[in-house]
């Protein structure tokens, strides 16, 4: 149990260059949100449901983070900061970081049927601050979603995307931040996928303009020589 527990203080010190110690860690809203989920989740787990969500309401109340009981979450999941809701179906695997104000929502079942309606992020995911992530999605392992993006559609792995709807970005990331990306979000104005766009369209525009320019030339009238 020690152990463990120190492991997991260690994985979110690598992760987090504000803390300074293991100390520092023990405080974190996100460090108390996850313990009191994991007391939940048993909870959950045994058909006690009110008492896991008594546990649910008072995590909240302590930690401003809303993690539903029935939520699942792997190892060394760390919330940095808080006000962050999880949804009862979202699955989180291992090594997952998230940042404030990021919602795992779910889907409204037209049938009645609860089901699985929220994201599963798999191993190393990170979810920048105010990123939406809706439905019965998957976010590949290694995926990271930038801040304030809204995510709708599957990630695929070791893919980064930004932006509303968010939208792979289109281009290499090693040269902005190799390894973890902090929040998710590369910093770079060629990472945006609307500049990107522009920027080809552009490309293309200068082409047809040339082209035209050359059939022009070639359509002109040549000058009738004078004859003496």
């Amino acid at each position: 149990m020690a152990l463990a527990l120190l492991e997991y203080l260690d994985s979110v010190k690598e992760r987090d260059p504000a803390a300074r110690s293991r100390w520092d860690v023990i405080l974190y809203p996100g460090a108390w949100a996850l313990l009191y989920h994991r007391i939940a989740h048993w909870l959950w787990v045994g058909k006690l449901t009110w008492l896991a969500r008594f546990v649910n309401h008072f995590s909240r109340f302590m930690t401003g983070i809303d993690i539903h009981p029935g939520a699942t979450i792997g190892k060394f999941f760390f919330i940095d900061h808080g006000f962050t809701v999880i949804g009862e179906t979202a699955t989180i695997g291992d090594n997952v970081t998230i940042y404030q104000c990021v919602t795992l929502g779910g889907t409204n079942p037209s049938t009645g049927v609860g089901g699985k309606r929220h994201p599963t992020l798999e191993d190393n995911v990170v979810i920048g601050s105010g990123a939406q992530v809706l439905g019965p999605i998957t976010v590949g392992a290694g995926g990271r979603v930038g801040a304030n993006s809204v995510v709708t559609k599957d990630v695929l792995p070791n893919t980064t995307v930004v932006g509303i709807p968010a939208r792979p970005v289109p281009v290499d990331l090693v040269h902005y931040s190799p390894g973890f990306i902090p929040y998710g979000t590369p910093c770079g104005e060629d990472v945006d996928p609307v500049r990107a766009r522009l920027a080809t369209m552009e490309e293309e525009l200068a082409e047809l303009r040339a082209e035209l320019a050359s059939l022009k030339t070639r359509q002109r009238p040549r000058p009738e020589s004078k004859v003496s």
